[in-house]
């Protein structure tokens, strides 16, 4: 398209001008015909409207005859935009402090919303409107116009600003917001006063992010700034992931209304509840008008600055439909003295020449139905004299004043660009050698400079200046169409969004000034699927937008903390999920604890047994001197009570949260003990039968070899080597703390791991040979007569000791948790119980009830014969 414009612009120079004889001058071949108003100055503006919405016209060639263009539907507000030019230059060249000495001119045309038009307005203020012009021998001078402001419409811009800007031609546009616009290799000379799309996108991203509106339709006009502007959209809500298109429209060209019907049945048929539309409002007049012919209601419309503040669509018959719209505005601001100067318009000051008529004669035609020329058939003819006021209302209406707001920025760029070139000192300036540009000799590039780095502040307190893409200062106003209970409609402010605050502050929303058009009066849902709150995670739908999906809850030991998270987190080691799957919560601590009933009784019933041992023991102190306890070594059976009474304070090791010491020493403590108890049965068994054969004839030698001091020898054997199991299984692999979760996920179970099961299987085998011998000796042993027969006692203190823990092995393995050490100090217990009842009872029971039978005849006639 940029080569056909090129071309096309060649073709218009080399016909519209044409060199006289001499080559010292040229001379316009053509005038095109277009309307507009005009003020000659030292250095003139140029300035592109849209006044007219449209023209009737055979072709765009050049012929002999002037072409006769003819634009119809005055568009009072683009009329209103071209006198604020006109106005802020005029007010510039009143100013003493800007551009002093030099007077400002301007030469505005109506593109009546046509390419074609627009083409030919800005090839008239690049060529100049002189019938004749003079060439310096030099071939320098200044263009007929340094500058042009406008043209509203990106399509219009895109076209014209990548012919111009081959000549870099500065083009301010007020209204052109194609994001396209920002290429500066394609657009070199292009800036706007008015933010691009790019920024309007953001702004929307910013109100759909904030009120959850995550499912969204699209619909976009067909052109530059509808096709700029959905690509815009659609990256951002990737890129942010901001929400789903549930659809994307195309608006097209008006006649379609086929299509219009189609697209409305789209948005109809949708579970989404927010439109997004960028499109002007000639685009959106058929596809509201269908939309209430569908009767489509519940929907809440986000509009584009192009459509915002459209009068035409603030009707109360569309109310019902796109009431409670949210748009985004441009900035309004407030010119000061506009509004008089506005009322002073006189179409004297702007006769019609050769060339086009006045802008302000269709005018004053359009508002007071009259005629300059060719009146009559019942049309009056103009006087001029007509009095505004009356009739002229929307003309004169500048209490929302935003494209004359960006129009009065735009002329104030211009002029403090051509200030600050004006100003420049001879041999300082930014050009090659460091010159100057002057009033005699000014190129459009020049001002581009200066134009880059213009930075000024206006009265109404916004910053001007522009970026690298020659983009302004991003601010927009966020509009709200309140429907009002007259039935009037009320396009009222309801916050801002500026770009140039902090992230997170941009956004400024009075959320308790929105008017909702729903019944509840608050803010629509429009989402594809609920978002899934803590505890959950999402799973995307296959073959569907990212924005719908399901929920699926954490597995156990796995949580979420906040909304539509993508995937649960794993608990640390020592942590579990709640019944929630919101947070970890520390795992259920599982031991064999002493305030819990299980764990206290235990350890009563060990304490028990280790007072009921030292009670054992005080009496058979007190009557160590009696036949009872000094028969069979009376030294040994204090060696079993201390024993035994180490056996049962030592299952008290076994309760309690594990810790290295405690796991290292229960087993060791546990199992010196036993031994040293079996120990000394074994040796007293011996001693039994030792003393049986010593009582035979000839049998003194057998008891010379085992007396006291070999038994305590004997017993300390027994016992070193069940020290030195334990010593060298606690060096090569010692039993440790450990936190088991095999059981239960959600339950830390405290337990000691043994470290090598070959040192506590020798452990208690060793104690298991032990018992089983001294078993085996006392059965053997059990027949003798009584005075000796302590067998007897040994016997069944061994079979109790024995059956115990043949039952504690397999009921250990299969014991869970704190309940083996339940098992095993319930074995302990039981066998040291059983060793004390067995082996002391009968001899305390004597001591204590029967004293007569506690001496040395009494237990020696137990030998005599019977008679």
């Amino acid at each position: 398209m940029v080569v056909s414009l090129h071309h096309y612009l060649y073709l218009c120079l080399t016909f519209l001008l044409r060199s006289s004889s001499n080559s010292s001058s040229c001379r316009l071949r053509e005038h095109f015909n277009l309307s507009g108003m005009h003020l000659e100055g030292d250095v003139v503006l140029g300035g592109l409207f849209e006044v007219h919405f449209y023209s009737t016209y055979p072709d765009l060639s050049f012929t002999t005859k002037p072409h006769q263009l003819v634009c119809e539907g005055f568009h009072v507000a683009g009329f209103r935009q071209a006198q604020t030019m006109a106005f802020t230059i005029e007010e510039i060249n009143k100013n003493p402090y800007l551009l002093p000495n030099v007077t400002l001119g301007y030469h505005l045309y109506d593109n009546c919303l046509q390419l074609g038009v627009a083409f030919r307005a800005a090839l008239s203020l690049a060529s100049g409107t002189e019938d004749e012009f003079l060439l310096d021998k030099d071939c320098r001078g200044s263009p007929p116009v340094m500058g042009i402001v406008g043209d509203p419409g990106s399509t219009h811009s895109i076209a014209v600003s990548s012919v111009l800007g081959l000549f870099r031609v500065p083009m301010v546009s007020y209204y052109a917001t194609c994001s396209c616009l920002s290429d500066r290799k394609a657009y070199p000379s292009f800036f706007r006063t008015i933010p691009s799309d790019a920024f309007q996108v953001r702004a929307m991203l910013q109100i759909l992010r904030r009120f959850g509106w995550t499912w969204v339709g699209l619909l976009v006009s067909d052109d530059d700034y509808g096709r700029h502007a959905a690509r815009s959209f659609l990256q951002g809500l990737a890129h942010d992931h901001a929400g789903c298109p549930a659809y994307h429209e195309v608006l097209p060209d008006h006649s379609a209304s086929g299509e219009y019907r189609r697209i409305v049945s789209v948005v109809r048929a949708s579970t989404a509840r927010v439109v997004v539309v960028f499109s002007n409002q000639g685009y959106m007049l058929p596809l509201l008008d269908e939309v209430v012919s569908q009767n489509v209601t519940g929907l809440q419309w986000i509009a584009s600055e192009a459509w915002t503040i459209a009068i035409v669509l603030h009707t109360p018959r569309l109310m019902p439909y796109v009431g409670g719209t949210l748009g985004i505005a441009i900035r309004r601001g407030e010119i000061p003295a506009l509004k008089d100067f506005l009322s002073s318009l006189r179409p004297d000051k702007h006769p019609s020449n050769q060339h086009g008529q006045s802008m302000v004669w269709q005018f004053w035609e359009e508002v007071f139905g009259c005629r300059f020329e060719h009146a009559g058939l019942g049309v009056p003819v103009c006087s001029g004299q007509e009095a505004l006021a009356p009739q002229a209302q929307l003309y004169l209406d500048v209490s929302d004043l935003r494209a004359e707001y960006n129009i009065y920025k735009a002329v104030y760029t211009l002029a403090h660009a051509l200030h600050s070139l004006l100003r420049c000192v001879p041999g300082q300036g930014p050009f090659p050698g460091r010159s100057c540009a002057s009033m005699d000799n000014m190129e459009p590039w020049q001002l581009v400079y200066y134009l880059e780095r213009v930075n000024f502040t206006t009265g109404f307190g916004d910053r001007v200046l522009f970026d690298e893409n020659g983009d302004a200062l991003p601010i927009y106003d966020i509009m709200n169409w309140a429907w009002l209970p007259d039935g009037s409609v009320k396009v009222q402010n309801v916050g801002a969004v500026d770009e140039s605050l902090p992230v997170g502050e941009q956004l400024i929303l009075h959320e308790d000034k929105i008017f909702w058009n729903f019944k509840d009066k608050k803010p629509p849902k429009s989402v594809c699927s609920e978002s899934c709150p803590p505890g959950t995670r999402l799973a995307n739908r296959k073959g569907q937008p990212v924005c719908c999906f399901d929920c699926i809850p954490c597995s156990d030991g796995e949580v979420s903390n906040h909304t539509d998270s993508t995937e649960c987190s794993v608990c640390p080691e020592d942590y579990w999920s709640d019944p929630q799957r919101t947070q970890c919560i520390p795992k259920t601590e599982e031991f064999l604890s002493y305030s819990e009933p299980l764990g206290m009784s235990l350890a009563a019933i060990s304490l028990l047994g280790a007072v009921l041992t030292a009670v054992v023991m005080a009496i058979f102190v007190r009557h160590r001197n009696t036949p009872v306890v000094r028969a069979n070594n009376s030294e040994l059976s204090f060696l079993v009570l201390l024993s035994l009474k180490l056996c049962f304070l030592c299952s008290l090791l076994f309760i309690g949260r594990p810790k290295l010491w405690a796991c290292q020493l229960r087993h060791a403590a546990f199992g010196i003990s036993f031994v040293l108890c079996v120990s000394c049965i074994l040796v007293k068994t011996v001693v039994v039968l030792g003393v049986f054969r010593a009582s035979k004839p000839g049998g003194e030698t057998h008891m010379k070899w085992f007396g006291a001091r070999h038994q305590r020898g004997t017993v300390l054997a027994l016992t070193s080597v069940q020290t030195a199991i334990c010593t060298g299984w606690l060096l090569l692999a010692s039993p440790t703390p450990h936190k088991n979760t095999r059981y239960q996920s959600d339950t830390m179970v405290y337990e000691c791991v043994v470290g090598s099961v070959a040192g506590f299987a020798a452990l208690l085998g060793y104690i298991a040979l032990l018992a089983v011998l001294s078993f085996l000796l006392a059965f053997l042993a059990r027949n003798l007569p009584d005075n000796f027969n302590e067998a007897k006692l040994i016997t069944f203190s061994m079979l109790i000791f024995c059956a115990v823990w043949v039952a504690f092995v397999p009921a250990y393995i299969s014991s869970p948790g704190k309940y083996a050490d339940v098992v095993e100090i319930f074995a302990i217990l039981a066998s040291s119980y059983g060793l004390l009842l067995a082996l002391f009872g009968p001899k305390c029971y004597i001591i204590l009830l029967k004293p007569e039978r506690n001496t040395k005849k009494a237990i020696m006639g137990r030998a005599a014969p019977k008679t």
